[in-house]
């Protein structure tokens, strides 16, 4: 489910339903989901309405749900989720511009220039800034920012907590270019995935550790932000942020009047939708489809998805901290069900998904789950759990040393979707003597469940907001990660992960990183892939690039109503 620096996010496993996540996926190849659109045929890969400016009236708001507003408003931190980036775009400098198939362009409200080169076998990047550029507290932006934002996620000052040091831990040095305007990158050696660093900045206000990693709680600070729009009002309590067009903006004016977000329930984002409270609203599952199908005035935007919906095993868990359990747990689970249940009544099947690092209409993509062999093999999970020591009860539930093999298995909201898969998965594990006992909190406290670990077993996702997800391997699998909190990483992994990034070919990477990520699934079994799906997205009619967008990222500006 993203995160800015944090190209992976974390988001709630209601998502599914909930969540309106806005991001996209590259070119089909094999492995592209299958379906009926809504209008008949197959899904489409992006389906967003892309209009250019000049089709588009100046005028109106648009307001959409969110599971939450998110505490920490600062993208870079590892508190950070894809619900505090898809907040952020709209405040901050926004430098990368990304087709809906993953094609990089800069923003020219911010970089004139990107110009790459390879110098004694390093990558180096040069970035000439808008001359006009500048944070609303007057600061420019210059080389500066680009400084501040490395060495804000480059790991390499331990208070610093950032969402993940992926890329920015590779470079050697960020200095001055020709002026105060041009910063020029310099990698420690050949690096892969360039378009996937510097997209979002750092205010150079933001000076220290505490800053960092503070000054952002439940404060957007616009006066560090720089773009098309500004903050107008933020209530915590009631869950609502908006935005107004920012004066001190330079380039071409914002089309909406304002802009809002409003963390919602499931059912309620719904209802707000039905009753024109909101301006769009996923429709990703059986029930909220059926009832959003037949309404006036609306499009029911279909496309792929770029973000996993997963089950997580917390290993400090005293049922869980052993491997041979976890691995039981994942084969007694019938992932087909969990994805059937998910796709009941949107006319839309797909493969299972192998991997956290590509989708399957991605070029390279491998099915790694199934080379571990954690498939779903019902016999050989009891045998797994009697192997390991657990020997079933009066009651069925397996007992080990006098202790039940019994967890909290966290769920969130009241979207009767995710409903049906916590119970699914509940019964199939009773099935195998593993009691995984549902617990249900609102969505608003997805945050707090999930950087405190307040499960043994959750359903969540991780949202990708560029198509470079080998380079973000690290942020999934290593042992401090931010991402992964299953706690199943190790030394000896993350060490041969550093290595993996430093090969500069990129269809190198991928082809050894398969191969690691098949081997880390086998060893570890923290993370399970439970499916991808279909993002579908009903609108009101005539709001345009806006929807099941894939990888797009445009101009906040550019976003408004057809004339």
């Amino acid at each position: 489910m993203s995160k800015a620096t944090k190209r992976l996010s974390a988001v709630a496993g209601a998502v599914v339903a909930a969540a309106l996540l806005l991001s996209g996926c590259s070119n089909p190849s094999s492995g592209s989901p299958t379906g009926s659109a809504s209008a008949g045929g197959e899904i489409k890969q992006a389906d967003y309405n892309p209009q250019p400016r000049e089709n588009l009236k100046e005028g109106g708001t648009l307001t959409t749900a969110l599971a939450e507003i998110s505490a920490q408003f600062n993208t870079f931190h590892a508190d950070g989720t894809a619900y505090t980036l898809q907040v952020w775009r709209w405040y901050n400098p926004v430098l990368a511009l990304f087709d809906a198939d993953g094609t990089y362009h800069p923003n020219p409200d911010y970089l004139t220039d990107v110009k790459k080169d390879e110098v004694d076998g390093k990558t180096v990047v040069t970035y000439t800034i808008n001359p006009k550029a500048e944070y609303n507290d007057g600061t420019p932006i210059d080389w500066k920012s680009f400084e501040a934002t490395w060495k804000a996620n480059n790991g390499e000052a331990a208070d610093y907590a950032p969402s993940s040091t992926d890329g920015y831990v590779q470079i050697e040095s960020v200095t001055q270019g020709e002026n105060d305007r041009q910063a020029v990158v310099t990698f420690k050696g050949a690096y892969a995935w360039v378009d996937g660093l510097f997209n979002v900045l750092l205010n150079p206000e933001v000076k220290d550790a505490n800053t960092f990693n503070t000054a952002y709680v439940e404060d957007p600070h616009a006066e560090w932000g720089a773009g098309p729009y500004t903050v107008d009002t933020y209530d915590k309590n009631n869950g609502t942020i908006t935005f107004k067009r920012n004066d001190k903006w330079w380039g071409d004016k914002g089309l909406l009047d304002s802009r809002t977000f409003k963390a919602l329930e499931s059912s309620a984002s719904i209802n707000a939708f039905k009753n024109g409270e909101i301006d769009a609203t996923s429709a990703g599952s059986q029930d909220r489809l059926a009832q959003v199908k037949d309404m006036n005035d609306i499009s029911i935007l279909r496309g792929a998805t770029t973000s996993n919906t997963l089950m997580m095993l917390n290993s400090a868990d005293p049922a869980l901290g052993d491997l041979a359990t976890r691995t039981a747990i994942m084969r007694g689970i019938d992932r087909s069900v969990i994805a059937k249940i998910k796709f009941q009544g949107l006319d839309y099947t797909e493969d299972l998904p192998g991997s956290f690092s590509q989708f399957g209409f991605q070029p390279g993509y491998k099915d790694n789950f199934s080379a571990a062999d954690l498939g779903f093999d019902k016999d050989a999970a009891i045998k797994g759990l009697e192997d390991a020591g657990w020997v079933a009860g009066s009651d069925g539930i397996r007992e080990k040393d006098g202790k039940k093999l019994s967890f909290q298995f966290t769920t969130l909201g009241d979207d009767p979707t995710s409903a049906a898969q916590a119970k699914a998965i509940n019964s199939m594990l009773k099935e195998i003597g593993v009691d995984a006992a549902i617990t249900n909190r609102p969505s608003s406290d997805f945050s707090k469940v999930y950087t405190n670990r307040e499960f043994g077993m959750f359903l969540m996702g991780f949202s990708s907001s560029d198509p470079f997800g080998f380079a973000y391997f690290c942020q999934v699998y290593c042992s401090d990660s931010q991402l992964n909190l299953s706690g199943t990483g190790t030394a000896a992994w993350d060490a041969k992960i550093a290595d993996l990034a430093k090969i500069g070919d990129a269809d190198e990477q991928i082809a050894q990183g398969n191969e690691m990520e098949a081997e880390i699934f086998k060893e570890t079994a923290g993370i399970m892939p439970l499916y991808n799906g279909p993002t579908i997205v009903a609108v009101k009619k005539g709001l345009a690039n806006f929807g099941a967008s894939l990888f797009f990222v445009g101009q906040p500006q550019n976003i408004g109503w057809e004339k």
